[in-house]
This record gives structure tokens, C-alpha cells and sequence, in this order.
């Protein structure tokens, strides 16, 4: 299922909970990590689990869990507490390397088990670029990862944090400085080259809808596909730019419709223009990303 909005919310605030199931986010990111202090961690452990076992209706809109780091004590607690409410998926943070993907499904499976879920059925989506070393171990994916593994997202804030950075973007062009945009290079080649999900960074000036926009459809140019919200306003942006218009969709049908008239060419003419194998590849990727989204009702 391709999610085009990946909404925040803080585990431990029951108002926010309640209003997230009328956002049009995809899914929703129950928070137990940044959003949440140590000692409110068995609260929102408590509200978290009790929130998915009373909303198991989930066809529109996927409920996900944001646990805390795989090194750090809290974690397993985080798994252990909301698995009996049977998310679809856990957002793991600050990996190091495919390592701790496999580590999470091995403790997921076995929690499947005692839970009584569907096997593999829990889904992992990773932010693959918040850590140094994690700039450093991309490769690591690329052999025998986890299939729970179904998206990677990047992160900038904690990635500057990790970097000695004092910021992540150049103060006079406002674009991300080049560690950054290795980051996000090389989390989108990497999710593509193991066919998985490309998912976009947060944009953190929430009000600036119309540059998140912009930021949008940036990356779906790039080649990602949706993109993690912090704030309620941006899902319906967000959705709007990662749906394929209508315009889009007739000139993708176009492409296919001028091969499958010309059987054995490898190059036709449209519209003026020189067309290719990339270029089908490209419109039956349109087709496909519309008819997903379609689906859905």
C-alpha cells in the first residue's frame, strides 16, 4: 500500500490521538520517541495500546508506531507495550545500519507470535539517515535485509545534531547543505534499489504551507513518494502533491498507448518529442502509484 502522508502524533496526548483519525493522513505515527519525556513513557505505552485495539478499522487510514532507538533501554518496553494492539507497522529511528532492521523483525516475530498476529504481517519503515555511521552503511541493505522493511525515510534534524552541525541548510539559498543532500541521495537509491518505499523528510516550518508545497513536489520529481508530516495542516498539501493529476495520468496513458501502437520499438515520436524505454517505465509508474492510491476508496 503506498502512504503519501505519514502524520506525528504524540503518544501521550489523547486529544491529539482522537483528532488524527479525522486528518486526511495516510497513516498516522503514534509517537514514544521525541514527543514523549521519560517519565510519561508507561502513559503513552498505555494510550498507545489502547488506541489501536479500539481503532482496528484501518483501510483508509494505517495506525504506525514510532518506537524509541534500538540502543537505547526504552525500546524493547516501547514493543512489548503496544504490540497486543497490533499496528501495522514500527517506525524505527536512528539506525545505524540494516543491522538493527533485522534485530526489530526477529523481536517482531517473535512478538507476532505470543500475540497471536499473522506473521510478518507488522511492517518496518526506517529512518535510515540520523546517525554519522549511517551515511556510511547504505550498502548494508542491499543484502539479505529484513522484507518487513517497506519504506525509508531520511532525517535532517537529528542527522546535524549527530554531525556537529549548527544547521542543515545554507543560510543564503535556504537549500540543504551537501552532507544532507548525500543523505537524502543516497535514501532514495537505496529504498529504490531494494524496492521499497522512498518517503520524504519532514518540513519543519509547518506554516509555510506553500513552500512545503514546493518541498513536495521537489521530491516527487526526485522520485520519492509521500512524505512525513509534524503538523495536521500539511497532510492535505502532502496528499495533493503525491497524487498524479489528472493531466498526468492521460499523458502517462499516452506514452503506453504510442508503444503498445508501435510493438518492437525501443524509441517512439510523441507530441514532437523522442521517447524511450525510461519514459514508459516512468508513465507505467504513474498508472500504477494512481490506480494504488484509487483503490483505497
Amino acid at each position: 500500500m503506498i502512504i503519501r502522508s505519514w502524520l506525528f502524533v504524540p503518544g501521550d496526548n489523547e486529544r491529539k490521538l482522537s483528532k488524527g483519525l479525522e486528518n486526511p493522513a495516510d497513516a498516522l505515527i503514534l509517537d514514544l520517541e521525541d514527543s514523549v519525556a521519560d517519565n510519561r513513557q508507561e502513559i503513552a505505552r498505555g494510550m498507545v495500546c489502547d488506541f489501536l485495539k479500539t481503532n482496528t478499522e484501518r483501510s483508509r487510514q494505517q495506525l504506525w508506531v514510532r518506537i524509541n532507538p534500538l540502543d537505547n533501554p526504552l525500546s524493547l518496553p516501547d514493543l512489548t507495550a503496544v504490540m497486543p494492539g497490533k499496528p501495522n507497522g514500527i517506525v524505527l529511528p536512528k539506525v545505524y545500519s540494516a543491522e538493527e532492521v533485522n534485530t526489530l523483525d526477529k523481536y517482531l516475530s517473535v512478538l507476532e507470535v505470543r500475540e497471536g498476529i499473522e506473521p510478518g504481517s507488522t511492517k518496518i519503515l526506517c529512518v535510515a539517515t540520523e546517525t554519522a555511521a549511517s551515511l556510511l552503511t547504505f550498502h548494508t541493505y542491499l543484502d539479505n535485509v529484513s522484507e518487513r522493511l517497506v519504506g525509508m525515510t531520511w532525517g535532517g534534524e537529528d542527522l546535524a545534531a549527530a554531525l556537529g552541525a549548527s544547521d542543515n541548510r545554507n543560510p543564503a539559498t535556504g537549500e540543504y547543505d551537501d552532507p544532507f543532500l548525500l543523505a537524502k541521495s543516497f535514501c532514495l537509491a537505496t529504498a529504490r534499489a531494494i524496492d521499497v518505499q522512498p518517503v520524504g523528510v519532514v518540513f519543519v516550518d509547518y506554516r509555510a504551507l506553500d513552500a512545503l508545497k514546493a518541498d513536495c513536489l521537489r521530491d516527487r520529481r526526485s522520485g520519492f513518494i509521500g512524505k512525513i508530516a509534524i503538523h495536521p495542516a500539511q497532510c492535505e498539501i502532502i496528499n495533493d502533491a503525491f497524487t498524479p493529476s489528472e493531466e498526468d495520468i492521460a499523458h502517462a496513458q499516452k506514452v503506453i498507448d504510442v508503444f503498445e501502437q508501435n510493438p518492437g520499438l525501443g524509441t517512439v515520436g510523441l507530441d514532437g518529442k523522442m521517447l524511450d524505454m525510461p519514459h514508459l517505465k516512468q508513465a507505467r509508474n504513474v498508472i500504477a502509484l494512481a490506480e494504488q492510491i484509487n483503490s483505497r476508496g
